[in-house]
């Protein structure tokens, strides 16, 4: 495949801003799960039941995942049809947007059940952007990518998911040494108020991209598939329940960020709400050191290897994790957090969009990255709610939530394991089971 000669110097640029509007674009969202778990139960719920009230603000969190597969199948067909480029800029702008309105929100004591209502329509615009913005810019990085590089440049795209989430980790901190009656009152807004600078700063990064030189070529000889769907699901169908499997391994994620920081602070446990926080900031400090470094690995060594070390492992260290919540060590919970989330989990979470990218032909690479995470992600998102019902009403059995974790990384062993290992074929022969079948024509219609 030819290589435009203004498409030199395109991997670099296509990683940063993957990395950075995926930082930008992920503050927003995490923002949500860390005030889901801290602030929404009080101001959008009825707060005379905490246990009620907290089971409610994170089944809203839940509700963006719900939403997710949805806009995986629109955004996924039009980012085959109209390129990566304009779906990248589009989901920043409704991320920015719907966080705004976040911001801007009547409480309970204000219009009653009218504000849960509002809430979950704007986490809904949260989670159809969402399904986009991984997709996307993987789909951007991996064919602007070398070859032989492509596990470390998409690997940007988490590296800036991390990113954002650590910004947004920061934020909350700052907020949260306001007294409780500012908190609840107008301090909690602030952080959702930003998303207008995120939107603007996003916005005037990806705008000058380029598209990709193997979208270019494709839509310039064969011309684009009319309904990439019908071709995903006629040739892609099992890497698509793959990377549906696949990405249950975000479970690992939604537990870490959401659940385990409820239950850290709950009145059992009895953590303060700051030094928790800060134990999701030095864990996802570490993850964006360890995202490329597990990448280039993958590179060398293979996706699949990575990506089992990371899937196995999640699995033992989330329950240490949880364990070391329950014993009400500070310490201990500090450095399992770090290891759990920021090393171990880094190993899947930094191999995944090469991993899954690889699978699929250019033609419906970013549909099938978008439809078939996105139904995973949105098992993911509910766990945070099946695991607070598992934790029973008092909320203190955290080895059924470990062990429930830990089963929700069996399907990602299983995925891995039946994958083809693509590290070492060529980006124009991806997605086809040989060169031969990649050398013969195929009928597409533009």
């Amino acid at each position: 495949m030819s290589v435009p000669a203004n498409a030199v110097g395109q991997p670099k640029k296509a990683a940063t801003a993957a990395w950075i509007g995926s930082a930008l674009e992920y503050y927003d969202f995490f923002i949500y799960g860390s005030a889901a778990a801290l602030i929404f139960p009080k101001v959008f719920f009825d707060d005379s039941d905490p246990a009620t009230a907290t089971l409610l603000s994170l089944a809203t969190f839940g509700v963006a995942y719900a939403a997710r597969p949805v806009g995986a199948l629109f955004l996924g067909h039009f980012g085959d049809r109209v390129g990566r480029k304009k779906i990248m800029i589009f989901t920043l702008l409704l991320m920015g947007l719907s966080t705004f309105l976040i911001g801007c929100l009547p409480t309970r004591a204000q219009v009653g059940g009218l504000a849960p209502v509002l809430l979950v329509l704007c986490r809904v615009l949260q989670g159809i952007s969402a399904a986009g913005e991984q997709a996307s810019a993987s789909s951007m990085t991996l064919e602007h990518a070398p070859p032989d590089r492509r596990g470390f440049f998409t690997s940007f795209t988490l590296g800036g998911t991390q990113g954002g989430q650590l910004i947004a980790t920061l934020v909350f901190l700052a907020v949260a040494q306001l007294p409780d009656k500012q908190l609840l009152s107008w301090g909690w807004r602030v952080p959702f108020w930003a998303s207008v600078l995120v939107a603007v700063a996003g916005y005037l990064i990806r705008r000058n991209l380029q598209e990709t030189p193997a979208f270019a070529e494709q839509a310039a000889t064969e011309g684009v598939v009319k309904l990439p769907l019908v071709v995903l699901l006629r040739e892609h169908w099992a890497d698509v329940l793959r990377v549906i499997a696949g990405a249950l391994i975000a479970s690992v994620s939604t537990i870490f960020t959401v659940w385990a920081l409820a239950y850290a602070t709950s009145d059992s446990v009895g953590m303060s709400r700051t030094s928790m926080l800060w134990v999701g900031a030095l864990a996802n400090l570490v993850a964006l050191a360890a995202i490329p470094l597990w990448a280039t690995l993958s590179d060398r060594i293979g996706r699949r290897p990575v990506y089992l070390i990371g899937a196995v492992g999640s699995a033992i260290t989330m329950f240490l994790y949880l364990w070391a919540i329950s014993t009400g060590s500070y310490a201990l919970t500090l450095i399992l957090g770090i290891v759990a989330f920021g090393v171990v989990y880094s190993a899947a979470n930094g191999v995944w969009p090469s991993f899954y990218g690889e699978m699929f032909s250019t033609r419906v690479r970013l549909s099938g990255m978008a439809i078939g995470t996105q139904i995973g992600f949105a098992v993911a998102g509910f766990a945070v709610t099946f695991a607070a019902q598992i934790a029973g009403p008092d909320g203190t059995d955290w080895s059924s939530v470990a062990l429930f974790t830990a089963a929700l990384c069996v399907p990602p062993v299983i995925a891995a394991i039946s994958a083809r290992e693509t590290r070492a074929v060529p980006t124009e022969l991806l997605g086809t089971r040989s060169p031969r079948e990649a050398s013969q024509p195929e009928t597409v219609t533009a």
